[in-house]
Parts: C-alpha cells; structure tokens; sequence
C-alpha cells in the first residue's frame, strides 16, 4: 500500500502510513519520537540518500534540495512531535520509515512549492529494509558512548580508591571461609581492570555497526537503485557523521544477520554481570556493621527503614544489582529476536534497539550511580576488619611453601584442635574453645 502525494492537516506533517501504524500498535512503551538519536540519524539516512540520488540523476535540484532542507531541520529538533510511532511495531520497521518519508516530504513540499511523494522522491532508491538498520546502526554507535565512558569513570573510581587504601589490609575469603590477607588496594584494582576490560568489549562490539546495509534495498540485490548509490550513500554519511561509515560487502548478510546486534548485548550483559557481582561484593564486605563481615563502611544515603532507627541499607549495590538483572533479560530479548529473523530479512530490528538502548540507559545509570553514591564514599575502616584480619592463612601457607603441605597442616592442627564431632570451635591461631 502506498500514498498519494502528501498532503498536510492543520501542523501535522505525517500522514496516512503513520496513522495506521499508530493505530495498529497500540503504545505500550516508548514512540519512535522519544528515541530522538533515532529520528535524528534517520534523517540523515534520508539526506545522504537525497544527495545520492541527485548526483545519479533520479532527483532533480529542487527537489533535492528541498528533502535536504527537511532533513536538516528534523536533525536540528525543529520537528519533535512529528514522530508518534510507536518504537515496537511489527513489519521490520516499515512504519518508522514511512513515518520519516512522509514528514520529509510534506515539509519539503512547503519548502519548495512542489509535490514531494514520500515514496517516489524521499524513499527513492532505498527500502525500509536497508534504512532502518542503517539509521539503527548509526544510533547505536553514537548511544554506546554513554555506558562506555560511565563505565570507565567507574573504573577510575576504584582506581582512586586502590590508591587511598593501598596500604590497608584485609581478610581474602575463598568458599566465603577465611583465606589469606591482601590489600583494599589489590581488590580496587582488580575491580578497575575487570571494569575497564568490559568497557572496551562493549566498544569494540559496536564497532562492527559502521558497515550498514544502505543500497541493498529490499533483500540485498540493490533492486531499485542506481549503480553506485550504495558506496555514495554510505560515504555521504560518513561526512555527515563523522563516522567511519561504509557500505556493508555483502548486503545479503547484513539484512539477513543481525549477530553483530547480538555481540553487542552479549557485552552490555557482561557488563552488567562484572558491575553487578562487584556491587555484591562490597554488599558483603559492608554487610552489619555488628552481625556481618564489617570490613568497609559505604555512605548512608539514605534512611534503611521505617521502623528500625539508624539502620542503613546498601541501596546503591542493590540498585545496580537489580539494573543487571534487567539487562541480562534485554540481552535475551535481543538473542531471540536476532534468532528469529526468517530468510533475506531480520523483521524484528525495532525490539532490537529497544532492548539495546535499554541495555545502554542501564548500565549508564548504574556505573554512574554506583560511582558517585557509593565508591567516591566508601571507606575500609568497618569495625570487624582488623578482627577478620586476624584469621589470615599467611602464615601458613609461607610454612607449607617452605617446609611442606603436610608439616604445615600438623603444626596447624598443633596450634588449634580440631574435631569433626563439633565440641570444639577453633581459634585461628590459638586454642580450641570447648563448648
């Protein structure tokens, strides 16, 4: 089904495709238009085209100028409220991109005082197919920033940490049972280095997105688009983008598979997996202060009950734990979706970028909560460190190295009874207490 020439009502610029997807798909969650980096790289997608198709000869100067102009205001934000789509609609995108073709041709058709076809003219030598994933792309590439560099921040954050308390000692636990001693400022670096590592899987994995499947048209073949639009296309956005932006090699694979997407979400929930197993750490570690381990202390930000004066709950760790687990179940939205594409066409892209800028809002909130709410203000100064310390297998371990596994564990024994029937507890270092 397509439209006639485009035809505006009152200060609405879309028209009847964008209607019947609104009324198709009922909004349960975010429209097309909230998603602004979307609408924003969409019409870009739409310029580059613009550009492209002039220069072979299928738009005349007017109206390629004129799509250019409505582009360029869609990018500035001049058009907020032209974009009610909602962001999960079925058909692999085509309402979205109808609804960017019809906006830009009834704007462009002010502009210059011609009929502007949103088909014929704005969506020449294009398909949903191919620029809807070149604008997801686009979007995805410049939305990974945030959870990149939130991330990293995090990881400067420990690092400050491991600085301040390099020289302060505590019990390692292996099994949760006592083990041997090491630093405040080995386990922050060791959390700094997890954090960064993960940083850079997530940027890495959106690297792939600057191939995109621009001039593949329909399934890949280019039908519809003149010889060499995809390569001009794709470098026209390079220069609007400032992205190192090319033409897919095979478009056949980049509108058919989608596992780039699903390497993506793979690190966001690696991320959200290290964030969140080092906010349970230090759950543990500041777990009392009188009836739990106590090493550190973390910032009362805020009452932990209503009923029980001065108790503090470590609601920061808790916060990005529970952001994890809401990551971890997009990343499996995506791993189904990408799996579920049928034959030349991956349909469901639009819970695809659903999911992923979820995937990146949440752990953007996450590394940037857990840093300034939590480890900017935590300290090892709880008040069963030094307790804890003293049960540190040290010394026992540089005996065993030195003399020998089994003369180590007979002097141990030596040292503190030990008996399986229970009617003795040990003392790390000293005697058996007889119950």
């Amino acid at each position: 089904m397509t439209t006639d020439v485009h035809t505006t009502t009152g200060d609405r610029l879309y028209g009847p495709q964008t209607e019947l997807g609104v009324r198709n798909f009922p909004l349960r969650g975010r429209a097309f238009g909230d998603l602004v980096p979307f609408v924003r790289n969409y019409a870009l997608v739409k310029l580059a085209a613009a550009r492209a198709n002039h220069t072979h000869g299928v738009l005349d100067d007017v109206r390629r100028d004129a799509i250019v102009a409505a582009c360029q205001e869609i990018v500035d934000g001049v058009h907020p409220g032209q974009f009610p789509t909602p962001l999960v609609h079925g058909g692999g995108g085509t309402t979205a991109n109808m609804n960017v073709n019809e906006v830009v041709a009834a704007r462009a058709a002010q502009i210059a005082g011609v009929a502007v076809h949103p088909n014929d003219h704005v969506n020449a030598s294009q398909s949903t197919n191919d620029t809807y994933p070149t604008a997801m792309a686009l979007t995805l590439l410049e939305l990974v920033d945030a959870p990149v560099a939130a991330l990293r921040e995090l990881a400067a954050a420990f690092g400050r940490k491991a600085e301040e308390f390099d020289g302060v000692e505590h019990l390692g636990r292996t099994c949760l049972q006592d083990a041997v001693s090491l630093t405040a400022g080995d386990s922050h670096r060791g959390h700094a280095a997890a954090l960064r590592r993960v940083a850079d899987g997530l940027r890495e994995a959106a690297h792939a997105l600057h191939e995109v499947p621009i001039g593949g048209t329909a399934v890949g073949t280019g039908i519809g688009a003149p010889d060499g639009f995809a390569e001009q296309a794709a470098a026209e956005l390079a220069e609007l983008t400032g992205r190192p932006v090319a033409a897919a090699p095979n478009r056949f694979d980049a509108m058919s598979h989608m596992d780039p997407y699903a390497a993506i979400a793979a690190a966001g929930s690696r991320a959200a997996i290290t964030m969140a197993k080092i906010a349970a750490d230090i759950r543990l570690l500041s777990a009392g202060p009188q009836g739990g381990f106590g090493d550190l202390t973390i910032p009362a930000v805020q009452a932990g009950s209503s009923i029980m004066p001065t108790k503090v709950n470590p609601v920061i760790p808790e916060y990005v734990m529970q952001l994890g687990y809401r990551v971890r179940g997009q990343a499996l939205t995506v791993d189904c979706a990408v799996a579920d594409g049928e034959l030349e066409l991956n349909v469901m892209e639009p819970v695809v970028i659903d999911a992923l800028t979820t995937i990146f809002d949440d752990l953007t909130a996450a590394a940037e909560t857990f840093a300034r709410r939590c480890v900017d203000g935590l300290a090892w100064d709880g008040p069963h460190r030094e307790r804890n310390l003293a049960g540190a297998l040290d010394h026992w371990v540089e005996l065993s190295a030195a003399e020998g596994y089994e003369t180590a564990t007979t002097q141990l024994r030596g040292t503190v009874t030990t008996q399986l029937d229970g009617t003795a507890t040990t003392q790390p270092g000293g005697t058996a207490t007889t119950r």
